[in-house]
């Protein structure tokens, strides 16, 4: 997958940040200890130490043999004294360690198997999130909350013909949503939200989002134009960048919103189904928001792209 370099250049500093709070958190709890306990000072200045002196010992020649002997007995010994303060006062061996975010490459992005160096899964996840944040960083996303999603809109009211009042039925799709986004997971269901303009579907899309985000997931939120401008350009460009499709394919939530007013071509039409069918087959999850209707999405696309759209997503 291509990363733009400015993707990069963020994802590696987010690790270095990582990285470099641990070792300074280490540092912290190593003088607070020291001057707890100075013993303990002491004896990892000692055991450091025989280090030097066993290197001194090989270079001096002698009998380097019994000296290693005496200086490995010395090592032992120092080092069950400190585990034995540290475990008697509540320490963990290895407090004096840094707390590294990710075990396997210690928060540098990298690790070697085999005799190879390769990516680790964290250095994916950062690049993927910032990725995210680049994409999203025009799209309203702190402007809505369910705290600021007012229910008193809707008129309480029963339908004549569904029996239901808007304030029910908002309330009902309010509490899925935040059901939604307390419970979201990678494998989580896509939605589909459909109904006039107003209704209040970019709202709780963007509030899902915002919990999400919280939660360490990469959102992408776009409008279903501004979505095809930025392939049409990325996708008819010198350069050929495939950067933005593949962060749209690899991120852990898509919202597309305003499905069906994008300009209706070929290009548009193939890439909308190129980029929904690659999720599901993936069981990634999106959230179309749309003032359509089937029957009039149908008249852009096909009938079978639309129905598999519905069969795969919860209705709204």
């Amino acid at each position: 997958m291509g990363y733009s370099g400015s993707v990069q250049k963020a994802a590696a500093d987010r690790l270095f940040e990582r990285r470099l709070k641990a070792e300074k958190d280490a540092d912290r709890r190593r003088a607070d200890i020291y001057n707890k306990l100075p013993r303990t000072k002491e004896l990892e200045k000692a055991i450091s130490q025989c280090g030097i002196m066993a290197a001194r010992a090989v270079i001096g020649g002698g009998d380097v043999a019994e000296q290693m002997k005496q200086l490995r007995d010395t090592n032992l010994a120092m080092q069950s004294e400190l585990a034995e303060i540290l475990s008697s006062n509540g320490y963990s061996a290895d407090v004096f360690e840094p707390d590294y975010h990710c075990k396997k490459c210690n928060d540098t992005g990298y690790y070697d198997e085999n005799g190879r160096t390769l990516v680790c899964s964290c250095m994916k996840q950062a690049l993927v999130a910032c990725a995210c944040d680049e994409l999203n960083r025009i799209a309203p996303l702190s402007l809505s909350t369910f705290e600021s999603f007012r229910l008193d809109y809707y008129e309480k009211s029963q339908d004549g013909r569904t029996g239901i009042s808007p304030y029910n039925q908002m309330s009902r799709i309010l509490r899925y949503c935040q059901n939604y986004a307390e419970n979201f997971s990678k494998n989580s269901e896509s939605v589909l939200m459909k109904g006039a303009t107003g209704l209040g579907k970019t709202h709780l899309s963007l509030a899902i989002a915002n919990e999400v985000i919280k939660k360490g997931f990469g959102v992408i939120y776009v409008s279903a134009p501004s979505l095809m401008q930025r392939l049409e350009k990325q996708f008819f460009s010198k350069d050929n960048d495939d950067s933005a499709l593949d962060i749209l394919l690899d991120c852990d939530l898509l919202i597309v919103d305003d499905l069906g007013t994008e300009f209706h071509g070929q290009f548009s039409v193939s890439q909308m189904y190129n980029i929904f069918n690659s999720r599901m087959l993936c069981n990634k999850p999106i959230i179309i928001n749309t003032n359509l209707t089937i029957r009039e999405l149908e008249k852009i696309y096909t009938e079978r792209f639309v129905s598999r759209i519905s069969r795969n997503s919860q209705n709204l």
